[in-house]
Formats: C-alpha cells, sequence, structure tokens
C-alpha cells in the first residue's frame, strides 16, 4: 500500500477501500460466529427433544419400595351393581307319575262278598276296617249324596268315572259334602259302625245304571285290582 507523507498540519487519510475491506471482513466475522450461535441452539434443543421422552417412559415406571415403608394397597376391583340380573337355575321338568284310577277304599281285608247271607241279599262287600281308619274314594268322581240312610246309619253315594255308583255305608264320619268332585283316593269318610252293623266295617256296593246293583270284586278285577288279595 503507498504511503503519503503528511504535509505540515495535514489529516492521515486511508483509503476507502480499506475500510470498505475492514468493515467487510467485521461482518463476515459476526455473520460465521452468529451462524455457529445458531447451530449451537438448534443441536441443544434437538437433544432435549430425544431425552424428554425417555425422561417421560421413565417416570411412568413405578418407584421401588423403600425398605421399611409401607407400600400403599392395591384399589380393590368394583362391586358388581346390587340390581344386576342373576343367573337363575335351570329347571328340567320331571313328569309327574300317573295317578292310579282305581284304589282300595280301606287298607282291610274283604270279611264279608256279595250274595245271599244269613238269609237275606248282601248287595255290596265289606272291608274289616279298624274304627275311625279312613275311608277313600275309589275312583274319581263327584259325591251326589251325604248323610243319613236306612240301615247305613249314614253313607255317602259318589258318581264314579265309568258312569256307576259307589256306595259307602256305617262310616262314623263323613268328611264330604254333596257337589265336591273327588279324586281316587281322597278321604271322604271314617269307619264306622252306624246303622245295622255288627261291628266297625265300610259296606261299599256298585250300582250300575243298567243293571242294578253288581259285584264289586269283578268290576274291581276289571279295573286291575284283586280286591281279595290284600296283603296287610
Amino acid at each position: 500500500m503507498p504511503v503519503t507523507l503528511p504535509l505540515p498540519f495535514r489529516k492521515l487519510t486511508v483509503p476507502s477501500i480499506g475500510r470498505r475491506r475492514v468493515t467487510t471482513q467485521v461482518v463476515a466475522t459476526t455473520t460465521a460466529l452468529c451462524a455457529g450461535f445458531g447451530l449451537f441452539a438448534a443441536g441443544a434443543d434437538s437433544d432435549n427433544e430425544k431425552i424428554n421422552p425417555v425422561a417421560a417412559t421413565s417416570s411412568a415406571q413405578p418407584a421401588a419400595q423403600v425398605p421399611g415403608e409401607q407400600q400403599a394397597p392395591a384399589p380393590a376391583p368394583a362391586a358388581a351393581a346390587p340390581n344386576a340380573p342373576t343367573a337363575e337355575p335351570v329347571a328340567f321338568p320331571f313328569p309327574e307319575p300317573p295317578r292310579p284310577t282305581t284304589v282300595r277304599p280301606v287298607d282291610a281285608v274283604v270279611s264279608s262278598g256279595f250274595g245271599a247271607r244269613w238269609g237275606t241279599a248282601h248287595n255290596g262287600i265289606d272291608f274289616a276296617g279298624q274304627m275311625g281308619a279312613p275311608i277313600k274314594s275309589v275312583t274319581d268322581g263327584v259325591v251326589i249324596e251325604a248323610g243319613p240312610a236306612t240301615g247305613f246309619g249314614l253313607w255317602v253315594r259318589v258318581q264314579q268315572d265309568d258312569g256307576t255308583v259307589g256306595v259307602y255305608g256305617h262310616m262314623q264320619d263323613i268328611l264330604a259334602q254333596v257337589g265336591q268332585p273327588v279324586r281316587a283316593g281322597d278321604v271322604i269318610a271314617t269307619v264306622g259302625a252306624r246303622g245295622q252293623s255288627t261291628g266297625p266295617h265300610l259296606h261299599y256296593e256298585v250300582h250300575d245304571p243298567g243293571l242294578g246293583k253288581i259285584d264289586p270284586a269283578p268290576w274291581f278285577a276289571a279295573r286291575g285290582m284283586d280286591v281279595n288279595n290284600f296283603p296287610g
């Protein structure tokens, strides 16, 4: 660079070209420094973004229990709603065993059969039951008469399921009433000795509308019962 010797009282003049060059160098240096600081800041932010998720993940893990410190119990499961429907047991229908259509009127032996007896007609069969023993309806039917009767003291007449009429005599107490439906085995009276009787027993007759008074033993046999065979 050429050097100009100063004249007396003359200021040193620096060419403008040199000033522009220095200014350019200062600006370039400043720009480079700013760029470097920017990259450093960007790198720091990038590192923070990578670290934060790791920290969040690790913080979600349960903390280790300190020795001697009691750990809080786990929350109890939610109770069932009070009105929640409960499962009902499955009911399997069992068929009802068939009912008998014919039963023995008294649990006792036959003491006298149908036919002539002591010079008169005995129009039924006698069951030698004990006083007060239950008398059961022989078949399903309807009570058509219940009360006093000549020779029987008290009787009950039942319209039976086959159209015949069953007559029960000499009972002590009547436990059925007129118009009452009965089923085979229902108790309708008790054994007595009322009327023309020598002792407690049941006199039972079968009246067929077309034939009159018939022997009850064959009638029982036709319904599957041997009335003369009593195991007791």
